[in-house]
Protein backbone atom coordinates (compact mmCIF):
# COMPACT_ATOMS: atom_id res chain seq x y z
CA UNK A 1 0.00 0.00 0.00
CA UNK A 2 0.95 3.48 -0.46
CA UNK A 3 -0.07 5.83 1.82
CA UNK A 4 0.21 9.42 0.29
CA UNK A 5 1.26 12.44 2.56
CA UNK A 6 -1.20 15.31 2.29
CA UNK A 7 -0.64 16.97 5.60
CA UNK A 8 -0.28 20.26 3.88
CA UNK A 9 -2.37 20.11 0.86
CA UNK A 10 -5.26 18.62 1.79
CA UNK A 11 -6.35 21.54 3.60
CA UNK A 12 -4.69 24.31 1.66
CA UNK A 13 -6.72 26.90 0.84
CA UNK A 14 -4.14 27.67 -2.70
CA UNK A 15 -3.17 26.35 -5.75
CA UNK A 16 0.91 26.80 -5.39
CA UNK A 17 2.52 24.71 -7.98
CA UNK A 18 3.84 22.32 -5.21
CA UNK A 19 0.07 21.96 -4.10
CA UNK A 20 -0.98 21.42 -7.69
CA UNK A 21 1.73 18.16 -8.37
CA UNK A 22 0.29 16.72 -4.80
CA UNK A 23 -3.29 17.26 -5.75
CA UNK A 24 -2.66 15.31 -9.45
CA UNK A 25 -0.78 12.78 -8.34
CA UNK A 26 -2.60 12.07 -5.50
CA UNK A 27 -5.72 12.13 -8.50
CA UNK A 28 -4.02 9.73 -10.56
CA UNK A 29 -2.50 7.20 -8.05
CA UNK A 30 -6.15 6.52 -7.26
CA UNK A 31 -7.04 3.60 -5.24
CA UNK A 32 -3.29 2.46 -4.93
CA UNK A 33 -2.52 5.33 -2.65
CA UNK A 34 -4.72 6.53 1.07
CA UNK A 35 -4.34 9.59 1.66
CA UNK A 36 -2.59 10.20 5.19
CA UNK A 37 -1.38 13.18 7.96
CA UNK A 38 0.70 13.90 10.26
CA UNK A 39 -0.84 14.34 13.10
CA UNK A 40 0.08 14.43 16.99
CA UNK A 41 3.56 12.41 16.47
CA UNK A 42 1.85 10.17 14.19
CA UNK A 43 1.01 9.12 10.61
CA UNK A 44 -2.64 8.54 10.65
CA UNK A 45 -5.10 8.38 8.08
CA UNK A 46 -6.32 11.43 6.67
CA UNK A 47 -10.63 10.51 6.49
CA UNK A 48 -10.56 9.44 10.16
CA UNK A 49 -7.06 10.49 11.82
CA UNK A 50 -6.96 6.62 12.65
CA UNK A 51 -3.94 5.15 13.66
CA UNK A 52 -1.98 3.05 10.70
CA UNK A 53 0.04 -0.21 11.46
CA UNK A 54 2.74 -0.47 8.73
CA UNK A 55 4.27 -3.28 6.87
CA UNK A 56 7.57 -3.25 5.03
CA UNK A 57 6.37 -3.71 1.97
CA UNK A 58 4.01 -0.53 2.39
CA UNK A 59 5.18 3.10 1.43
CA UNK A 60 4.93 7.34 2.59
CA UNK A 61 5.27 8.71 -0.18
CA UNK A 62 5.35 12.54 0.06
CA UNK A 63 5.68 15.53 -2.40
CA UNK A 64 5.11 18.58 0.94
CA UNK A 65 8.13 20.13 2.10
CA UNK A 66 8.41 19.14 6.01
CA UNK A 67 10.14 20.17 8.87
CA UNK A 68 10.97 19.16 12.65
CA UNK A 69 9.50 21.97 13.63
CA UNK A 70 6.49 21.72 11.82
CA UNK A 71 5.62 17.74 12.35
CA UNK A 72 7.47 17.20 15.77
CA UNK A 73 8.31 13.72 16.05
CA UNK A 74 9.12 13.57 12.14
CA UNK A 75 12.46 12.69 12.19
CA UNK A 76 11.84 9.84 14.16
CA UNK A 77 9.47 8.12 12.56
CA UNK A 78 12.16 8.66 9.31
CA UNK A 79 14.71 6.73 11.43
CA UNK A 80 12.76 4.27 13.13
CA UNK A 81 11.76 3.01 8.99
CA UNK A 82 8.05 1.67 9.79
CA UNK A 83 8.11 1.40 6.17
CA UNK A 84 10.21 2.32 2.59
CA UNK A 85 9.97 6.02 2.16
CA UNK A 86 9.71 8.36 -0.91
CA UNK A 87 9.60 11.75 -1.35
CA UNK A 88 9.08 14.46 -4.55
CA UNK A 89 11.91 16.87 -4.52
CA UNK A 90 11.11 20.16 -6.01
CA UNK A 91 14.23 23.06 -5.40
CA UNK A 92 16.35 24.70 -3.20
CA UNK A 93 15.21 28.20 -4.12
CA UNK A 94 14.90 29.09 -0.60
CA UNK A 95 18.93 28.13 0.08
CA UNK A 96 19.39 30.06 -3.20
CA UNK A 97 17.67 32.95 -3.27
CA UNK A 98 17.30 33.84 0.57
CA UNK A 99 16.85 37.37 0.42
CA UNK A 100 13.16 36.85 -1.72
CA UNK A 101 12.25 33.80 0.48
CA UNK A 102 9.91 33.94 3.72
CA UNK A 103 12.75 33.81 6.46
CA UNK A 104 10.80 30.92 8.17
CA UNK A 105 11.35 28.74 4.85
CA UNK A 106 15.21 29.70 4.69
CA UNK A 107 15.80 28.63 7.94
CA UNK A 108 14.44 25.29 7.73
CA UNK A 109 15.53 24.47 4.28
CA UNK A 110 18.75 22.35 5.25
CA UNK A 111 16.94 20.56 7.87
CA UNK A 112 14.24 19.27 5.30
CA UNK A 113 17.27 18.23 2.94
CA UNK A 114 19.07 16.55 5.37
CA UNK A 115 15.81 14.57 6.46
CA UNK A 116 15.04 14.37 2.76
CA UNK A 117 18.59 12.09 2.49
CA UNK A 118 16.97 8.97 4.56
CA UNK A 119 14.63 8.59 2.37
CA UNK A 120 14.56 5.23 0.04
CA UNK A 121 14.14 6.94 -3.07
CA UNK A 122 13.64 10.34 -4.23
CA UNK A 123 12.17 11.64 -7.72
CA UNK A 124 13.60 15.21 -8.60
CA UNK A 125 10.96 17.07 -10.59
CA UNK A 126 13.51 18.12 -13.27
CA UNK A 127 16.94 17.23 -14.35
CA UNK A 128 18.44 20.73 -12.83
CA UNK A 129 16.83 20.20 -9.40
CA UNK A 130 17.98 16.70 -9.18
CA UNK A 131 21.84 18.11 -9.96
CA UNK A 132 20.77 21.03 -7.91
CA UNK A 133 20.01 18.48 -4.47
CA UNK A 134 22.63 15.96 -4.96
CA UNK A 135 24.95 18.87 -4.48
CA UNK A 136 23.34 19.96 -1.57
CA UNK A 137 23.60 16.69 0.27
CA UNK A 138 27.57 16.75 -0.89
CA UNK A 139 27.54 20.57 0.61
CA UNK A 140 26.00 19.28 3.62
CA UNK A 141 27.88 16.47 4.27
CA UNK A 142 25.14 13.45 4.06
CA UNK A 143 26.26 9.92 4.35
CA UNK A 144 23.19 8.11 3.03
CA UNK A 145 21.84 9.40 0.08
CA UNK A 146 19.16 7.26 -2.01
CA UNK A 147 19.03 7.36 -5.52
CA UNK A 148 17.85 9.99 -7.10
CA UNK A 149 15.27 9.81 -10.28
CA UNK A 150 13.71 12.77 -12.19
CA UNK A 151 10.01 12.64 -12.41
CA UNK A 152 8.39 14.14 -15.67
CA UNK A 153 5.13 16.55 -14.39
CA UNK A 154 2.24 16.66 -16.53
CA UNK A 155 1.53 19.04 -18.82
CA UNK A 156 -2.39 18.49 -18.25
CA UNK A 157 -2.96 20.93 -15.78
CA UNK A 158 -6.69 20.04 -15.53
CA UNK A 159 -7.60 17.54 -17.23
CA UNK A 160 -8.71 19.15 -20.05
CA UNK A 161 -8.53 17.98 -23.84
CA UNK A 162 -5.25 18.74 -25.37
CA UNK A 163 -5.68 21.61 -28.11
CA UNK A 164 -4.12 19.81 -31.14
CA UNK A 165 -5.11 22.16 -34.02
CA UNK A 166 -2.67 25.76 -34.44
CA UNK A 167 -5.93 28.25 -35.18
CA UNK A 168 -7.60 29.71 -32.55
CA UNK A 169 -9.94 32.64 -32.18
CA UNK A 170 -8.75 36.35 -32.28
CA UNK A 171 -9.44 38.08 -28.63
CA UNK A 172 -12.64 39.63 -28.14
CA UNK A 173 -11.17 43.18 -27.43
CA UNK A 174 -9.27 42.93 -30.75
CA UNK A 175 -5.61 43.20 -29.48
CA UNK A 176 -3.54 40.77 -28.90
CA UNK A 177 -3.09 39.23 -25.33
CA UNK A 178 -0.01 38.10 -23.31
CA UNK A 179 -1.11 36.08 -20.28
CA UNK A 180 1.73 35.94 -17.38
CA UNK A 181 0.44 33.26 -14.64
CA UNK A 182 2.35 32.90 -11.29
CA UNK A 183 1.96 34.10 -7.61
CA UNK A 184 3.18 37.69 -7.76
CA UNK A 185 6.48 37.98 -5.80
CA UNK A 186 9.84 38.52 -6.82
CA UNK A 187 10.89 35.17 -7.66
CA UNK A 188 8.56 34.95 -10.60
CA UNK A 189 9.57 38.79 -11.53
CA UNK A 190 6.46 40.53 -13.01
CA UNK A 191 8.21 43.65 -11.49
CA UNK A 192 10.43 43.44 -14.76
CA UNK A 193 7.51 42.31 -17.15
CA UNK A 194 5.52 45.36 -15.87
CA UNK A 195 8.10 47.36 -16.84
CA UNK A 196 9.09 46.07 -20.36
CA UNK A 197 5.82 46.62 -21.08
CA UNK A 198 5.04 49.90 -19.88
CA UNK A 199 8.10 50.93 -22.34
CA UNK A 200 6.12 49.03 -25.06
CA UNK A 201 2.88 50.73 -24.18
CA UNK A 202 4.71 53.89 -24.37
CA UNK A 203 5.89 53.25 -27.99
CA UNK A 204 2.22 52.38 -28.77
CA UNK A 205 2.44 48.93 -29.33
CA UNK A 206 -1.18 47.53 -28.73
CA UNK A 207 -1.72 44.85 -26.91
CA UNK A 208 -3.14 43.63 -23.66
CA UNK A 209 -1.40 41.90 -20.13
CA UNK A 210 -3.02 39.60 -18.10
CA UNK A 211 -1.40 38.74 -15.08
CA UNK A 212 -2.80 36.00 -13.05
CA UNK A 213 -2.07 35.02 -9.45
CA UNK A 214 -2.33 35.54 -5.65
CA UNK A 215 -0.40 37.64 -3.93
CA UNK A 216 2.87 37.03 -2.04
CA UNK A 217 1.82 38.44 1.57
CA UNK A 218 5.39 39.31 2.43
CA UNK A 219 7.06 40.32 -0.79
CA UNK A 220 4.01 41.04 -3.15
CA UNK A 221 2.16 44.01 -2.34
CA UNK A 222 5.23 46.44 -3.67
CA UNK A 223 4.80 44.56 -6.96
CA UNK A 224 0.97 45.02 -6.80
CA UNK A 225 0.94 48.43 -6.15
CA UNK A 226 3.21 48.85 -8.83
CA UNK A 227 0.59 47.38 -11.47
CA UNK A 228 -2.18 49.29 -9.89
CA UNK A 229 -0.12 52.78 -10.96
CA UNK A 230 0.08 51.16 -14.27
CA UNK A 231 -3.64 50.70 -14.76
CA UNK A 232 -4.24 53.56 -13.55
CA UNK A 233 -2.21 55.03 -16.98
CA UNK A 234 -2.87 52.28 -19.12
CA UNK A 235 -6.47 51.25 -18.52
CA UNK A 236 -7.42 48.12 -19.73
CA UNK A 237 -4.58 47.49 -21.49
CA UNK A 238 -3.08 45.73 -18.12
CA UNK A 239 -5.58 43.69 -16.19
CA UNK A 240 -4.75 41.43 -12.85
CA UNK A 241 -7.09 38.89 -12.04
CA UNK A 242 -6.31 37.75 -8.71
CA UNK A 243 -7.23 34.40 -7.32
CA UNK A 244 -8.42 33.03 -10.26
CA UNK A 245 -10.53 29.82 -10.50
CA UNK A 246 -9.44 27.18 -13.05
CA UNK A 247 -12.27 27.97 -15.05
CA UNK A 248 -11.20 31.88 -15.67
CA UNK A 249 -7.59 30.41 -16.36
CA UNK A 250 -8.43 28.47 -19.25
CA UNK A 251 -10.52 31.70 -19.92
CA UNK A 252 -7.42 33.30 -20.10
CA UNK A 253 -5.41 30.81 -22.12
CA UNK A 254 -8.35 30.63 -24.46
CA UNK A 255 -7.81 34.39 -25.45
CA UNK A 256 -3.90 34.59 -25.00
CA UNK A 257 -1.63 35.04 -28.38
CA UNK A 258 1.59 33.99 -25.71
CA UNK A 259 1.86 33.43 -21.92
CA UNK A 260 4.89 34.93 -20.52
CA UNK A 261 7.11 33.31 -17.71
CA UNK A 262 9.88 36.00 -16.64
CA UNK A 263 10.93 34.05 -13.72
CA UNK A 264 14.45 33.44 -11.55
CA UNK A 265 14.29 30.34 -10.14
CA UNK A 266 11.98 27.44 -10.66
CA UNK A 267 11.63 23.63 -9.57
CA UNK A 268 10.65 22.75 -13.01
CA UNK A 269 8.26 25.45 -14.68
CA UNK A 270 4.75 24.38 -14.57
CA UNK A 271 3.71 27.37 -16.41
CA UNK A 272 5.61 26.37 -19.60
CA UNK A 273 4.15 23.16 -19.44
CA UNK A 274 0.70 23.79 -19.31
CA UNK A 275 0.56 27.07 -21.78
CA UNK A 276 2.27 24.07 -24.27
CA UNK A 277 -0.91 21.93 -23.19
CA UNK A 278 -3.32 24.91 -24.52
CA UNK A 279 -1.42 25.49 -27.87
CA UNK A 280 -0.07 29.08 -26.36
CA UNK A 281 3.50 29.75 -27.08
CA UNK A 282 5.52 30.73 -24.46
CA UNK A 283 8.32 33.51 -23.81
CA UNK A 284 10.41 32.50 -20.86
CA UNK A 285 13.35 32.55 -19.19
CA UNK A 286 16.44 31.30 -20.39
CA UNK A 287 17.00 29.08 -17.38
CA UNK A 288 18.78 25.44 -17.91
CA UNK A 289 15.62 24.10 -15.92
CA UNK A 290 13.27 25.68 -18.02
CA UNK A 291 15.08 24.97 -21.26
CA UNK A 292 14.68 21.25 -20.57
CA UNK A 293 11.19 21.57 -21.77
CA UNK A 294 11.58 24.74 -23.73
CA UNK A 295 13.97 23.44 -26.10
CA UNK A 296 11.42 20.65 -27.44
CA UNK A 297 9.26 23.67 -29.15
CA UNK A 298 6.47 26.19 -29.04
CA UNK A 299 8.91 28.69 -26.52
CA UNK A 300 11.15 31.45 -27.09
CA UNK A 301 13.54 31.92 -24.07
CA UNK A 302 15.17 35.12 -23.64
CA UNK A 303 18.15 35.89 -20.94
CA UNK A 304 16.84 35.94 -17.56
CA UNK A 305 16.25 39.83 -16.29
CA UNK A 306 17.70 41.09 -19.59
CA UNK A 307 15.35 43.99 -20.07
CA UNK A 308 16.20 44.74 -24.16
CA UNK A 309 15.94 41.44 -24.61
CA UNK A 310 12.82 40.94 -22.72
CA UNK A 311 11.61 44.07 -24.72
CA UNK A 312 12.63 42.80 -28.28
CA UNK A 313 11.25 39.51 -27.40
CA UNK A 314 8.25 40.50 -26.21
CA UNK A 315 7.63 42.62 -29.41
CA UNK A 316 8.53 39.82 -31.59
CA UNK A 317 5.75 37.59 -30.43
CA UNK A 318 3.00 39.96 -30.23
CA UNK A 319 3.45 41.80 -34.00
CA UNK A 320 5.74 38.63 -36.05
CA UNK A 321 2.80 36.89 -37.49
CA UNK A 322 4.84 34.16 -38.87
CA UNK A 323 6.93 33.40 -36.00
CA UNK A 324 4.14 33.25 -33.83
CA UNK A 325 2.13 30.97 -36.02
CA UNK A 326 5.48 28.60 -36.08
CA UNK A 327 6.15 28.81 -32.20
CA UNK A 328 1.91 27.75 -31.92
CA UNK A 329 2.30 25.05 -34.79
CA UNK A 330 5.22 22.92 -32.38
CA UNK A 331 3.36 23.90 -29.22
CA UNK A 332 0.64 21.67 -30.47
CA UNK A 333 2.56 19.04 -32.58
CA UNK A 334 4.90 18.29 -29.65
CA UNK A 335 5.11 15.15 -27.18
CA UNK A 336 4.32 16.33 -23.78
CA UNK A 337 4.03 14.74 -20.06
CA UNK A 338 1.17 13.80 -18.85
CA UNK A 339 0.22 13.47 -15.10
CA UNK A 340 -1.18 9.79 -16.14
CA UNK A 341 2.22 8.88 -17.04
CA UNK A 342 3.56 10.47 -13.74
CA UNK A 343 1.66 8.16 -11.51
CA UNK A 344 2.92 5.63 -13.43
CA UNK A 345 6.68 6.04 -13.14
CA UNK A 346 5.78 6.60 -9.42
CA UNK A 347 4.00 3.13 -9.64
CA UNK A 348 6.70 1.21 -11.30
CA UNK A 349 9.38 2.76 -9.13
CA UNK A 350 7.49 1.68 -5.92
CA UNK A 351 6.93 -1.77 -7.49
CA UNK A 352 3.44 -1.48 -6.72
Amino acid sequence: MIYFDVTKTGSSGHRSGLMRVSSRLRQQLGAAANEVIWHRGALKLASDKTALTFTPSDWFLTSELFSEEERPGFANFLASRPCQLAAIYHDAIPLKHPHITWPQSVARHPAYLKLLSRFDHVWAVSQASREELQGFWLWLGTDRNPPVEVLNLGADFDGSTRLTTPERPAASSGQPQLLCLGIIEPRKNQSMLLETCDELWRERLAFELHVVGRVNPHFGPPIVARLKMLQREHGSKLQFHEGASDERVAERYAAARATVFPTLAEGCGLPLLESLWRGVPCVCSDLPVLRENADGGGCLPVAVNDFASWKIALRRILTDDAFHAQLRAEAVSRPLPTWAEAACTLLRGLGV
